[in-house]
Formats: structure tokens, sequence, C-alpha cells
């Protein structure tokens, strides 16, 4: 995984961190407000802003970062529906990003799902005979993409 723009903030002013620090004793409810809506965040996000509050009420300077997923070559393929060979050959022409750890490649989600894209866009140009091909393929993806596997397929 790749780290991507780090943002560093001061900690708060000791007399906002004990504000802060009081209003989060004994509670993890966070109601978030965006443009006057109110948001329920999911389990994970919620605590993560909880983490952040209660590092800010404890006067800590903080550091936010997101990571972009990175992926094996193996799941890549499964992800895109094509074979792991072929996909190292891509990444062998360039028509793929590949990144290395060490001698391991890696590729990233949002690199494979650009390919899928483009694959979509081209796959009517190619003729009538390759859409039953294609929209197999498309079925393949969804289903790795959500982490499911289709009714009547091995997985493979």
């Amino acid at each position: 995984m790749a780290l991507i723009a780090p943002r560093v903030t001061a900690g708060l002013p000791a007399e906002d961190a004990q504000k802060l620090q009081y209003a989060l004793s004994g509670s993890h409810d966070i109601t978030v407000f965006v443009d006057g809506t109110v948001h329920r965040l999911p389990p994970e996000a919620r605590d993560a802003v909880v983490d952040l509050l209660n590092r800010f009420s404890r006067g800590e300077a903080v550091t936010v970062s997101s990571v972009e997923e990175m992926l094996t070559t193996s799941r890549a393929a499964e992800l895109a529906g094509i074979s792991h060979t072929y996909l190292r050959n891509m990444t062998d022409r360039g028509e793929i990003p590949v990144e290395y750890r060490g001698t391991h490649r890696r590729i990233r989600l949002a690199d494979i799902m650009a390919w899928l894209e483009t694959q979509k866009k081209n796959a009517p140009a190619e003729g009538v005979g390759d859409s039953a091909t294609a929209g197999a393929g498309a079925g393949a993806t969804a289903s790795a993409a959500t982490g499911g596997n289709d009714s009547g397929t091995d997985g493979s």
C-alpha cells in the first residue's frame, strides 16, 4: 500500500483540547453534519474520527493520510477477469502501470479499474461476436470487486 499526501495538523491549544476531551468523555456517538445534512458514519469511519478527536483532545499533533490499495498481480488479474500471465505481459509492455516491491509486482486498484473502463468503452467497437464474452467478463469483474462469488461459477 502506498501512502498518499499526508496532512499534519498541530495539536490543539490546551483550552480547546480540554473542551474536546470533556465533550468526548464517555461517548463514542459522533454526528457529522455536512452542509446542514446529518450523516451517520459506518463503524470503521466513526472509530477513525473518534480516534482522531481523542488524539486532538490530548493535545497531540496528528497526521492524516490515505493509503492506496496495491494489489498482487494474481488479485489484479482475478479482478480484471484475465489470466495472471496476460496481466504480467501487459505490465511488461507498459499498458498497465506496475510498482515493484523487491521482485514482486504490485498494481494499483485504480489502475486496474481504469483499464476495465477502457475495455468497456472499446468492447462495442470490437464487434457483435465478442458481446457474450464481454458480458461474462463484466459479471466476473463485478463479483470479484465486491468479494462475492457469482452462483454457478467455480471461482476460477
